[in-house]
């Protein structure tokens, strides 16, 4: 397990754990978000590469339509 930062709050995840497997988990797949790591954008392109970390501060920001 390792601990992370998901939007200012503490949580814990398993070692092997991807940008798309944590978007999954949340129930944000297939949904317009945007991904932050460590200060960082993460591509839409790269969410299925990209390694969530000990430590890592992620945020997720999910669009919202309206008018």
């Amino acid at each position: 397990m390792i601990d992370i930062s998901l939007n200012g709050e503490p949580r814990q995840l398993d070692a092997e754990t991807t940008v798309a497997r944590l978007l999954a988990e949340l129930g944000y797949a297939g949904k317009r978000v945007a991904v932050e790591r460590n200060g960082e954008i993460v591509p839409k392109s790269h969410h299925g590469e990209a390694p969530v970390g000990q430590g890592d501060r992620i945020e997720i920001v999910v669009a919202v339509g309206g008018g």
